[in-house]
């Protein structure tokens, strides 16, 4: 079902890393089989983002066949140094992805809200490729976006009617969000249909890990955040 400000586009790209950000302070890294949603957000948020709306991924549909490949890579230490960790990503992979946003309630001071405005630059921005480098789960794994039509084409688990993935990560709630001065972690057990993954919203999460006390992040008009960023996109 179409959503109201909706986009779809696919993303692509060689290589891809969507592990638990909660196992990521140093050591060894293992990659989902499949992308998290705050990845995916993360995606949507690099083509267009503004804090007075919050993206929400509705699906994503798995193109190319799940592949793992394991790396020798030398990161480095936090005390100086490096040292020699083995990384498994995700290997040439494609997906297709459906989102739309609704307003941030908490966010509505920063500018009047016009939603056919973000709409249409947002569909602009996935014509261009997104406003920003677009990343699949780390800097080192770098993503192509084009426009699409969810649905359309052949994918690779099209003819599989259910796979289930367990417990896995699903995304933060942060507070300039949910409106609590804390950053919570959220996990789900996702199941795949037919080479698609309808994804639960964030409320609908029962399992939940408090992370930290956090503030949510001030915008200051005129220093950090501008009504006018959108001038720039308009026809």
């Amino acid at each position: 079902m179409r959503q109201r400000n909706e986009i779809a586009f696919s993303v692509s790209g060689r290589w891809a890393l969507f592990s638990d950000p909660l196992t990521r302070v140093g050591g060894e890294k293992y990659s989902y089989p499949i992308p998290t949603y705050q990845a995916l957000k993360g995606i949507v948020e690099s083509i267009y983002w503004k804090p007075s709306i919050i993206w929400v991924i509705d699906a994503v549909r798995v193109m190319k066949p799940i592949r793992m490949e394991s790396k020798g890579v030398r990161p480095i230490l936090y005390g100086g140094g490096n040292t020699l960790s083995i990384y498994t990503y995700l290997k040439d992979v494609e997906y297709q992805v459906r989102a739309h946003f609704i307003p941030n309630e908490r966010r509505m001071d920063l500018e009047p809200w016009n939603e056919h405005k973000h709409h249409n630059i947002a569909k602009r921005m996935v014509e261009r490729g997104g406003r920003r480098d677009v990343f699949l789960g780390t800097r080192e794994c770098q993503g192509y976006v084009l426009p699409c039509e969810f649905g359309e084409g052949e994918g690779a688990y099209d003819g599989v009617p259910e796979t289930s993935f367990g417990l896995m990560f699903h995304g933060f709630d942060y507070p300039d969000e949910t409106g609590q001065n804390e950053l919570v972690a959220r996990f789900w057990e996702p199941v795949m249909k037919n080479g698609v993954i309808e994804f639960i919203p964030p409320e609908a999460c029962t399992v939940r890990r408090k992370i930290r006390d956090m503030e949510p992040m001030p915008f200051l008009p005129g220093k950090n955040f501008s009504v006018a960023d959108e001038a720039e996109e308009e026809p």
